[in-house]
């Protein structure tokens, strides 16, 4: 299913694991920023303050760059 706004599953629903997620409060984004690794890239989320999400999935080099472009080390 594509969602193309924002959505009310979070980030570790969406993985249905265990998996690392890092928490983020970035200077240049509004909204708390959550990441995590996968196989074949990573996925960025957004946690909005009405509680609603905005996930991107990236490649491993999409992933690589955005995490650059936000300042985040993991």
């Amino acid at each position: 299913m594509l969602h193309t706004g924002p959505v009310e599953l979070t980030l570790r629903e969406l993985l249905e694991s265990e998996a690392e997620i890092g928490v983020f409060k970035i200077s240049g984004a509004r909204d708390t920023v959550l990441v995590a690794r996968v196989d074949g890239g990573g996925l960025i989320s957004y946690r909005r303050a009405d509680g609603t999400h905005v996930h991107t999935l990236n490649t491993v080099q999409g992933f690589e760059r955005k995490l650059l472009e936000l300042g985040i080390k993991i």
